[in-house]
């Protein structure tokens, strides 16, 4: 079939063709009904074809549907057209981070802001069950959103994805590792995949690439060489690149371990870490150089382990490993409420044992003007909030890997709340409330804005027969 502009192929009619590559060719279509861009995808079938292609093809074709949120692009519709398959999508505007490469290496902050962007939308694909199994630059869109000019992360091409609901026609009918070679993770060269920390290691690649200039496994050309992947340590990024601060490669030589177990156990943890990069605990990682064949070795016989437990594996379901926040209250501190709140926080910190623990605080600031730093003893507010955080949590007993501190500043505290659970993917929320006075009956307290408008669960902890505080001379903003 000749496909050329003004050839209607179902409801949609070819406008112009915008790619033409070895798996697929993209052309931006028109419906007489649909106002927003357009792009359909249609496989290459032609004489000689891989059949993976077309296997790889129906599983897009499976899951697109079933995916939604700001990281995917919208599904439209899929068909046939005389044996020619295809699907149409929302055509969003913008480069992917292959463009950026010839421009690499990349600025260290530039690296964490675009690899915090990738890690939040993988998030988001996680929570719908979904691994994405060819995380790569080329997959990778960065869009613009043009009414707010946000940045963020959009996934393409989902033909080597697993939905953990659904069958895997890739597993079935192949008996080779599916992925990019460069950037396939290593369980998925033993075979198995669905692991959502594959989507990290990944992730972990493209950071290096854009931080380095350079592939830390080289490419690849058979199953052999991926699996030397297995034992070989890349070298340390901050080798090629001295500029590279010791936090960044602490994160991305912990997303290139081979041991899944050894990673961020989910990536929106992995996120946190790159917005967050004062919080981050090194490791003998942050100073890595290459370990030699001592420590290949090493790493070879890690890898025995994993080849015996690869079919174990396959069964692993999507897990979770949560991000927590609990908000304090550094105004008003009450002994009972503070308790309790400590107490719940360590019930769940507890319960959910890979789940990380954000300890936050806001900072009243004027709406208008400058407000100082220091306060009438000439010192630091932001850093004495720090030390009280620090002495709260301390009975809590976790260490500094689980924990990490952080003082906002905003005009309402509500504000700065549901933004920082929103921005962050937090999973859960935990605050105190004091009792319901007037004022707050008549204007809402921000515990009860933060359950309403919070995109997380919510739990308010109230201490009984709690006796009303004296305000002391901190200018935090209290946490109702």
């Amino acid at each position: 079939m000749k496909l050329q502009a003004g050839l209607r192929i179902g409801e949609f009619s070819l406008v112009e063709l915008l790619h033409e590559g070895g798996m697929s060719r993209l052309w931006g279509v028109s419906h007489a009904q649909i106002d927003v861009p357009l792009l359909m995808k249609l496989p290459r079938i032609d004489y000689g074809e891989t059949v993976s292609q077309v296997v790889s093809f129906e599983v897009e074709r499976m899951l697109m549907p079933l995916l939604g949120g700001a990281h995917v692009p919208r599904f439209f519709a899929s068909g046939e057209f005389e044996d020619q398959p295809w699907l149409v999508m929302q055509r969003l505007h913008g480069e992917t981070l292959e463009s950026l490469l010839g421009s690499t290496p990349l600025a260290p902050l530039r690296v964490a802001r675009l690899g915090a962007l990738a890690a939040l939308a993988l998030d988001d694909l996680h929570r719908q069950r979904v691994v994405h199994l060819d995380v790569k630059p080329g997959n990778l869109l960065l869009h613009v959103d043009p009414l707010n000019q946000q940045e963020r992360i959009v996934l393409l091409d989902f033909g080597l994805s697993h939905h953990a609901d659904l069958p895997d026609l890739l597993a079935e009918q192949f008996n080779v590792p599916m992925g990019t070679a460069a950037y396939i993770a290593p369980e998925q060269v033993l075979g198995v995949r669905n692991d959502p920390r594959s989507d990290l290691f990944a992730l972990g690649v493209t950071l290096y690439q854009l931080a380095t200039g350079k592939l830390p496994f080289g490419t690849p050309i058979s199953n052999n060489g991926m699996k030397r992947r297995l034992f070989q340590e890349p070298a340390a990024p901050r080798s090629l690149n001295p500029q590279l601060p010791r936090w960044l490669q602490e994160i991305i030589l912990r997303c290139l371990e081979v041991d899944p177990n050894l990673r961020h156990p989910t990536a929106a943890q992995l996120a946190f870490d790159l917005m967050h990069p004062e919080q981050v605990a090194l490791t003998a990682r942050a100073d890595l150089r290459q370990g030699g064949r001592l420590m290949a070795f090493r790493r070879w016989l890690l890898t025995l382990g994993s080849r015996v437990e690869a079919d174990e594996h396959k069964a692993l379901p999507v897990s979770r490993a949560p991000l927590i926040m609990v908000a304090i209250d550094l105004k008003q501190s009450n002994p009972a409420l503070d308790e309790a709140l400590r107490e719940m926080t360590r019930r769940v910190m507890q319960t959910a044992t890979d789940a990380r623990l954000a300890c936050v605080t806001v900072l009243r600031v004027a709406r208008i003007g400058i407000e100082p730093n220091l306060d009438a003893e000439g010192r630091s507010r932001h850093v004495k909030r720090l030390v009280a955080l620090r002495h709260w949590a301390r009975s809590l007993d976790l260490p500094e890997r689980r924990i990490t501190y952080h003082v906002l500043e905003g005009t309402e505290a509500a504000d700065a709340l549901i933004d920082y659970a929103r921005s962050n993917a937090i999973d859960h929320l935990l605050m105190g409330a004091r009792g319901v006075t007037g004022v707050r009956r008549m204007l809402g307290s921000v515990s009860s804005r933060v359950v309403a408008e919070a995109n997380c669960t919510v739990t308010v902890v109230r201490a009984h027969a709690v006796a009303p505080a004296e305000p002391d001379a901190d200018d935090s903003t209290p946490v109702p």
